[in-house]
């Protein structure tokens, strides 16, 4: 099993925190990658894509700091969850890539953290008036901007899984259909040299026969 990296996702004073990589996992490889929460009930967020290799599965499986299983999944293509850290340490997203003989996987992915609460979420009535409030105001025009580009950064994503998927595809068809294409030509003049041998012998024949 590899041990691949340890992401620290501090507790900076914003709403969610977000680390994305991408990896490959070679054949029959674990690669692993850690988290810590240092406070329970955090939500965690793990976005995964295969962008290459094979037919663009893998296995994933998170655990708990205490090696309970969270989350388990087998020759998924690409998955979006959030899941609740109910314990305090480290948790870890392993990929496996065990079920491949010698394809290679091209793995994007993303783990996110959530920090605080956002300001939307206190009562209207406990915010305060004049520069605080406006302060307020600004802070959550900009946690909404924050939420709009992250949600346009998955559709990018998304997009792109699947023009990596198309253009496999299409490569792949291009090359069955070119050795389809030169296995008939080779059997069209195979049958050709055929014929023409046969054709010669049967007149061959025919003229030693008059003789």
């Amino acid at each position: 099993m590899a041990v691949v990296a340890l992401i620290t996702l501090s507790a900076i004073p914003r709403p969610v925190h977000a680390t994305a990589l991408t990896y490959s996992v070679a054949a029959h490889e674990r690669a692993c990658f850690y988290t810590w929460t240092d406070v329970p009930k955090k939500k965690l967020g793990f976005y995964f894509a295969v962008q290459s290799g094979g037919s663009f599965d893998i296995d994933v499986e998170v655990k708990e700091p205490t090696d309970k299983v969270l989350l388990s999944l087998e020759k998924e293509r690409q998955g979006d969850f959030v899941l609740t850290a109910n314990e305090v340490g480290e948790y870890s997203f392993c990929f496996s890539n065990d079920m491949s003989t010698f394809a290679d996987k091209v793995v994007d992915f993303e783990i996110t953290l959530e920090n605080e609460k956002r300001p939307a979420q206190v009562e209207a009535k406990e915010k305060g008036t004049g520069p605080q409030a406006q302060a307020e105001a600004i802070e959550e025009s900009i946690y909404k901007l924050s939420d709009d580009l992250f949600e346009i950064d998955r559709m990018q994503k998304h997009f792109k899984s699947r023009d990596s998927r198309n253009f496999a595809t299409v490569v792949s068809t291009d090359a069955r259909i070119f050795w389809f294409s030169l296995t008939e030509s080779t059997l069209i003049v195979c049958m050709s040299v055929f014929q023409v041998f046969v054709i010669r012998t049967f007149f061959s024949n025919s003229k030693r026969t008059s003789v």
